[in-house]
């Protein structure tokens, strides 16, 4: 499982031009399900989503989670976070889940942000979506369920 987090001021997504779901200070979660991905790797997503310290303190330190700062999480699934371009020009997605199984461990991670105490949106999947994000800092993190840097 691959994730995307956004540290925001504000996200939203948009299907056909209407807004979906929207959030103000939190983080934006752009998740990719692999073919291989099992529970373990929902339950470590979700619990790194909650618990990562990307919010400053009073001296500006991150020490703060977004659970720490009663922020809301908005999750979208990206299958395209799954792609290997390392062949040829066109990315391969041969590594992304298919849908009935990213669905299932997709709504996994969402239930147990819920469980967590977090207050969730998410996006609608399979569907073609824009995504607004309001970027707060810059705070990107890239985080991998299946491999260790």
């Amino acid at each position: 499982m691959r994730a995307v987090i956004q540290r925001v001021s504000a996200g939203k997504v948009l299907v056909e031009n209407k807004v979906l779901a929207e959030i103000k200070q939190g983080v934006v979660v752009l998740l990719g399900v692999s073919q291989d991905d099992e529970e373990k790797d929902v339950n470590y997503i979700a619990e790194k989503i909650a618990n990562l310290r990307i919010f400053g303190d009073e001296e500006g330190k991150l020490n703060r989670s977004v659970k720490d700062i009663d922020g809301e999480v908005l999750v979208v699934s990206q299958f395209t976070l799954l792609g290997d371009c390392r062949k040829g020009r066109r990315p391969s997605f041969a590594k992304a889940a298919q849908p009935q199984k990213a669905l299932q461990l997709y709504t996994g991670v969402i239930e147990n942000l819920r469980a967590a105490g977090l207050a969730v949106k998410e996006g609608k999947f399979q569907a073609l979506m824009s995504v607004e994000i309001t970027n707060d800092g810059p705070v990107t993190i890239l985080l991998d369920s299946f491999r260790q840097f």
